[in-house]
């Protein structure tokens, strides 16, 4: 299986890295056999790569992908196959993440800070220690603070010679303009729903069924699609969701249903807590030498480690519990869509088939200029989260509008 097989309904992007994969061998394998040192400029091969695309699209899937076929070993390739044969130890070892020369950078926390960014900056100043290239992965290169970003930017103007930096980030406005003018940009799609459904059933072993529910109620989602198909809560969650247009009549219910979404958000952040949290604690506390016992002492001088990793704890719980908020409001904007849809006599299918009686009686009750404020006030109860507005008002501000129409 090539390492590009994964990369759904991204044909072109495909074709692209490809060509730099190739590229990327020819110079590395005339530099290792002392045939002299081409050059990349002119290439299709280049030292910082952008991916954006909509939530879904695969961006960091791409660029795993193409981290393996920069790595790729492969004795194929002598006889004309191309890098990413997703078999040879340097492929696999990328796509799994042990790969010595392959650094992923994911981040659970709502930014990625100045002291993150210089050590992987340190790190891409070295040469590769085993394989071909030393390729470094930032998943959300839209959280880097703008300190963080001047502190990269540095790193992607001067590379080291072996060096590949792949950014992933939902647009080029989402990067500092100096980082992306530095940057080769690929620009990913939302896969065809059909895609992301094989794609489940192959390298998830989902039953077609689900698979088929899954890739089209999230329309095409890749993440959230194989987490509703494996996750009965989340299935669930989604259920209750869809009832909130319904229960918006009135302005108790408004409010009520307001605050189930952000009851549901924390029971989320809290499932999030109980997995991580105490285990991190315990891991730290071992490794400061604290005495075994919970509530046994630290050792003088070692409060301030435990106090860091309180904070990080906090700053993850805050963004477990967004990221669940933008899950209910993206289906909320599905629904909508749906309601609209059905307002403008489109013949485009439901997304949310399950639901097709209630979309059908919203549409009927209401107009297309109230669906169409009804998902602007989902939408800028997005924006307001992303600016720090407390989780409840927002979400009670937005379902006062759903309520009003």
């Amino acid at each position: 299986m090539a390492v590009w097989d994964d990369v759904v309904g991204q044909e072109k992007v495909t074709d692209q890295l490809g060509a730099a994969a190739r590229d990327a061998d020819a110079y590395v394998t005339a530099e290792a056999e002392g045939k002299g040192t081409a050059a990349l400029s002119g290439s299709a091969m280049t030292h910082a790569w952008l991916f954006t695309g909509p939530p879904g699209s695969g961006r960091s899937t791409a660029a795993r992908a193409f981290a393996a076929a920069l790595q790729c070993v492969s004795p194929d390739r002598a006889l004309g196959g191309a890098p990413g044969c997703g078999f040879c130890d340097g492929c696999h070892t990328a796509m799994v993440g042990t790969h010595a020369d392959v650094e992923v950078i994911r981040t659970d926390l709502l930014t990625i800070g100045v002291k993150e960014t210089r050590e992987q900056v340190r790190r891409a100043q070295m040469s590769p220690a085993g394989g071909r290239w030393q390729v470094i992965v930032m998943e959300d290169a839209d959280r880097l603070t703008e300190g963080a970003g001047n502190v990269l930017l540095k790193a992607v103007e001067e590379p080291a010679p072996r060096t590949v930096w792949l950014l992933c980030a939902p647009s080029t406005e989402d990067v500092l303009p100096t980082i992306r003018s530095r940057c080769r940009h690929l620009a990913l799609r939302t896969p065809p729903v059909d895609d992301v459904a094989d794609l489940l059933m192959r390298r998830d072993g989902i039953e077609p069924d689900m698979a088929a529910y899954a890739a089209r109620v999230t329309q095409g989602h890749i993440g959230r699609a194989r987490r509703l198909a494996t996750d009965e809560r989340a299935r669930r969650r989604r259920a209750a969701v869809l009832t909130v247009p319904q229960r918006v009549a009135d302005v108790g219910g408004a409010l009520r249903a307001a605050q189930e979404l952000i009851d549901a958000a924390a029971e989320d952040a809290k499932e999030v807590a109980e997995e991580h949290d105490e285990r991190e604690t315990e891991e730290l506390r071992a490794a400061l030498g604290a005495s075994e016992g919970k509530g046994s002492r630290l050792p003088r001088g070692t409060a301030g480690a435990m106090k860091e990793l309180q904070d990080k704890q906090k700053r993850r719980s805050t963004r477990t519990q967004r990221d669940s908020l933008d899950l209910a409001l993206s289906d909320l904007t599905g629904f909508y869509r749906d309601v609209l849809a059905r307002q403008l006599g489109s013949g485009v299918a439901l997304a949310n088939e399950e639901a097709a009686d209630v979309v059908q009686q919203l549409a009927s009750s209401s107009g297309p200029e109230q669906t169409l404020r009804r998902i602007e006030a989902v939408l800028e109860c997005r924006e307001a989260l992303d600016r720090n507005v407390a989780p409840l008002l927002a979400v009670e501000a937005m379902a006062m509008t759903l309520r009003a129409g």
